[in-house]
């Protein structure tokens, strides 16, 4: 079905972005973010010239830095399609809708890791921050980089969940702007590790998540949710249990405990290099989890059916 608008009705003054050159340009917007972000890093010492991110205090910068990749989504939207940010799904009960997807995003963060130790896939290897010397040192690199990891999370929806998904879905339907969205979600992360089986597991994994969390912003109709599910799961993941966030580890004490990958038990199992992220137990929690929202989401749940005739395209 086409014609949908998942967070907003569309106006006759709206504009709409050709799919073709939305792919384009959420690729655009991406590496321009990255590239701008990182001139001032490298001047500051936070990154090294070859982009590696210099202690806690590097992965921080980093992390903010995504900020400039959602302004120029934002800028995008508001001066060239016309719109405002309600229809990328900042719409009504924010703080509501992020906390519910914080929490959620944390159960199912658990969920995974308490099945991967369960199969034997994990050790400790040392204690969690409350176990240092220094506690508040300790909890200082933890704190910062959860607003860090909302930065990112964030940015990341709103160019792929928020934008990229709505522009496709106005065209083509929610299948096409979930599924392309998604597609495209998942490449920007092979280059992550070297290539090995976790890492097509692992981009796969991006992909399906990509389906779950579009499906759940398009029946909540709002990008609040989506927003907290994605920085909790990255949070809890790196500075939960200090694993591996699609591949990159940070350097900083956890704060519950810091586990190890057992070399013993299959890599299918952990996830290996790319972190729990290329775990078969994340397929098979994020394939439950699409078809929940699937069969308890009907199709009048999902957007409002803008009129075609109502927006010209751009």
């Amino acid at each position: 079905m086409a014609g949908i608008e998942l967070y907003a009705p569309r106006h006759p003054r709206h504009r709409r972005t050709w799919t073709a050159a939305a792919l384009v340009l959420a690729v655009v917007f991406i590496i321009a973010g990255q590239i701008l972000g990182s001139i001032p890093g490298v001047m500051l010492g936070f990154l090294t010239p070859e982009g590696a991110e210099n202690g806690w205090q590097g992965t921080a910068f980093m992390l903010a830095s995504f900020a400039i990749t959602a302004v120029v989504v934002v800028l995008w939207v508001t001066l060239f399609e016309r719109r405002g940010i309600a229809t990328i799904g900042f719409n009504g009960s924010g703080p509501k809708r992020f906390l519910r997807g914080y929490a959620i995003g944390l159960a199912f963060l658990l969920a995974v890791v308490g099945i991967i130790w369960a199969l034997g896939g994990y050790r400790i290897d040392a204690g969690g921050a409350f176990s240092s010397a220094d506690v508040g040192a300790a909890l200082l690199p933890i704190l910062v980089l959860m607003v860090g990891f909302v930065i990112q999370g964030s940015t990341e929806e709103i160019l792929t969940r928020g934008w990229l998904m709505q522009v496709i879905a106005s065209r083509h339907g929610l299948a096409w702007g979930v599924g392309l969205s998604s597609a495209l979600f998942g490449l920007l992360h092979a280059a992550n590790i070297a290539p090995s089986p976790e890492l097509l597991t692992g981009v796969l994994n991006v992909v399906l998540f990509g389906v779950f969390i579009g499906l759940y912003a398009a029946r909540e109709g709002s990008l609040w949710g989506v927003c907290g599910w994605h920085a909790a799961w990255n949070w809890l993941l790196g500075l939960g249990f200090g694993l591996e966030v699609s591949g990159h580890v940070v350097d900083a004490t956890p704060l519950i405990v810091d586990l190890g990958t057992q070399t013993t038990v299959p890599w299918w199992v952990t996830g290996a290099a790319f972190g729990p992220e290329g775990s078969a137990v994340t397929t098979v929690v994020l394939l439950i989890g699409v078809a929940v929202l699937i069969v308890k989401g009907r199709s009048r749940d999902f957007g409002v059916v803008a009129d075609a005739a109502e927006a010209p395209a751009a």
